[in-house]
């Protein structure tokens, strides 16, 4: 699990290779991963973005930004955690992401960037 502290906001990431959407075959190499937020700060935050730089084994960089995660734009006490899962494609065996998420302090409407560890995926087969 990779995981980093910013702003008081803890970001954890769990991978693993998911065989049922992938296809060898055709280069398709789909890979879920679990993200736990948890504020360790005295403020509640919202989250508002995201950021994601998705890098293949080739080097190839795609980006990706949006509002929110998974639909969600989640507003998470001091204290608390925020779960969420989702996954991404590759058309090589290995491949790696990083990125922020914008996040909202209520108390007096300040914005902040929150950094995700980069964290790599790699088919399993390749670990040995």
């Amino acid at each position: 699990m990779n995981s980093i502290i910013t702003h008081g906001i803890q970001i954890s990431v769990q991978t693993r290779y998911y065989a049922p959407q992938s296809s060898p075959k055709s280069n398709h190499y789909f890979f879920v991963y679990e993200v736990t937020i948890i504020n360790k700060s005295e403020y509640t935050v919202r989250l508002l973005s995201r950021h994601w730089d998705i890098i293949d084994g080739y080097g190839e960089m795609r980006e990706v930004e949006g509002e929110g995660v998974v639909g969600e734009t989640p507003s998470i006490q001091p204290g608390e955690t925020y779960s969420y899962n989702s996954g991404c494609d590759f058309s090589t065996e290995i491949g790696k992401m990083s990125g922020y998420y914008t996040m909202l302090k209520l108390v007096d409407k300040t914005e902040f960037n929150v950094q995700i560890p980069e964290f790599i995926m790699v088919l399993p087969a390749k670990l040995n």
